[in-house]
């Protein structure tokens, strides 16, 4: 099976460079699942019913998301009633919606999809998401053998220790958070397609989605700013993994950005 996996979503560019990239890449790839962070699409940080809903109809068979999921408040309730949408596994027991997500098609094809999220230089303090991936897999490993994991995290250290903790175990281990696509793409021994961060579905031309003079003011002023999402030169980054759905080893990964140019 073939899976195309993007990086976060940041704001309104990002999700029209979904809306109108996606289904053709998917109808010319032969693409069975479409895994997307979402967790900045609303403004450029949280995700709202509303964007969610979009980038599902977009294309987008399961959502994943990280720290910023909070940012919304419509988006507890949302949570509990679409399981499409997932929010890090390992926070407190309590929090809204769930942390992993099994998909299946009508083709017979299926997925777990696990959605963790780091403690290294992270903001919320979270369960371990080493262990919590583990008991994922005893609950629910049975369902299939092919394995997604978003690894929500700053650290490159914390994500390259996710890819090797579940070499041979997941089928894919990718970061998001970072938003900056790194060139480390492989194969692992076990048969784990592993990247660092895909990088973000949003403004090439910016600083992580973000207007570059606002941000640069900020450096520069160290006073609170405002930020606003850029516009210019929108792109879709993430990586394509084929996966032996029986074994569930992956066959191959490749890194990828389309450029989305504005219909007039």
């Amino acid at each position: 099976m073939r899976v195309l996996i993007l990086g976060d979503v940041v704001g309104r560019p990002g999700r029209r460079a979904v809306r109108e990239l996606v289904q053709p890449y998917v109808n010319k790839e032969e693409i069975d699942l479409v895994v997307v962070n979402a967790e900045n699409a609303a403004g450029g940080m949280g995700v709202d019913v509303k964007s969610a809903e979009e980038l599902l109809s977009a294309g987008a068979d399961v959502l994943t998301s990280g720290n910023h999921v909070w940012k919304k408040k419509e988006i507890y309730s949302y949570l509990n009633g679409e399981p499409r949408l997932l929010r890090p596994a390992n926070f407190p027991e309590g929090a809204p919606g769930a942390g992993w997500y099994k998909w299946r098609n009508d083709r017979g094809l299926s997925a777990l999809i696990i959605n963790v999220q780091g403690r290294v230089f992270m903001p919320n303090h979270v369960d371990d998401p080493f262990r919590c991936v583990d008991r994922i897999l005893r609950e629910h490993g049975q369902h299939t053998s092919v394995v997604i994991v978003d690894m929500h995290a700053e650290a490159t250290s914390e994500k390259n220790a996710m890819g090797w903790y579940l070499d041979g175990r997941a089928s894919a281990v990718f970061g998001t958070h970072t938003h900056i696509q790194t060139a480390d793409e492989r194969i692992l021994p076990g048969g784990t397609a592993f990247i660092t961060d895909v990088g973000m579905c949003g403004p090439f031309d910016s600083i992580i989605g973000i207007e570059r003079e606002l941000v640069i003011e900020g450096f520069l002023s160290q006073l609170p700013r405002k930020f606003e999402v850029a516009e210019a030169n929108v792109v879709l980054q993430g990586v394509v993994v084929g996966v032996d759905e029986k074994s569930g080893r992956a066959s191959d990964i490749r890194r990828l950005r389309l450029a989305w140019e504005p219909s007039h």
